[in-house]
């Protein structure tokens, strides 16, 4: 019995439910994007390892241009503001609003060099986007372990308060209009991207880190809502999460 004759109809039959239905197609983009994170991140490791020869962060560059490509496959455009701010040389860490899976390429779209993040240690164990995560110098931390995770950024609070170190808050505007995933929306899209001006801590104390945080979110949550075009209710939305890298 042929074969090709009910492969070519199912193949058919995929493809008219792509073109009707939305959740499949939602679901098929999203399946394709866990595929390059996989494929790409296995073809990265190899030109890691053979550019540096094990961990250092000198590797991000390399994993950062990778990602950067998967913007031309989806049509996402990212329009940054205050880039500048970033490429000074000294020290920093980085804060930024957390959304989607779709964060990754907005993250590498600004990541200066040098630029070592901090992340949950389940991602260690995803095969080769663990491994090429560990390329890059990433720092993981359990959080099932809260004394663990605590000492790891308490490290870089120290470091922070040791050297003065400044933050720089990063935001992404809302991805509502072309990714939703309760209405299973996934279309090419432009987000806006708003390096905002450092916010100092010379001077601070661990005393003082409540307020910090409330200057770093107020400042973040009312450039989100400034950059995406969408009203705040009564001045007191839900802001943004914020991810840190240092």
């Amino acid at each position: 019995m042929e074969l090709w004759p009910w492969l070519t109809a199912a193949l058919l039959l995929a493809l008219l439910l792509l073109q009707l239905s939305r959740s499949a197609k939602f679901y098929a983009k999203i399946g394709l994007y866990c595929v390059l994170c996989f494929t790409v991140s296995a073809v990265a490791v190899v030109v890691c390892l053979l550019r540096h020869g094990g961990r250092t962060v000198e590797n991000m560059s390399i994993i950062s241009w990778f990602i950067r490509s998967f913007k031309y496959l989806y049509g996402l455009r990212f329009e940054v503001k205050g880039r500048q701010k970033l490429e000074e040389d000294r020290p920093c860490v980085i804060i930024s609003n957390h959304q989607s899976i779709l964060d990754m390429m907005g993250l590498m779209e600004v990541l200066p060099d040098r630029c070592v993040q901090i992340a949950k240690r389940e991602l260690l164990f995803l095969g080769p986007v663990g491994l090429i995560m560990y390329l890059g110098g990433v720092l993981f931390i359990n959080r099932q372990r809260s004394r663990m995770a605590m000492t790891v950024i308490s490290d870089v609070g120290e470091r922070m308060v040791r050297e003065k170190v400044p933050i720089i808050p990063v935001v992404y505007s809302s991805f509502s209009s072309f990714y939703n995933y309760k209405t299973k929306l996934f279309t090419p899209g432009t987000v806006k991207v708003e390096v905002l001006d450092a916010i100092p801590t010379a001077g601070l104390t661990i005393a003082d880190v409540p307020e910090l945080l409330d200057t770093c979110q107020q400042a973040m949550r009312t450039t989100f809502f400034h950059v995406s075009q969408l009203p705040q209710e009564n001045g007191a939305p839900a802001g943004p999460d914020a991810q840190a890298s240092q």
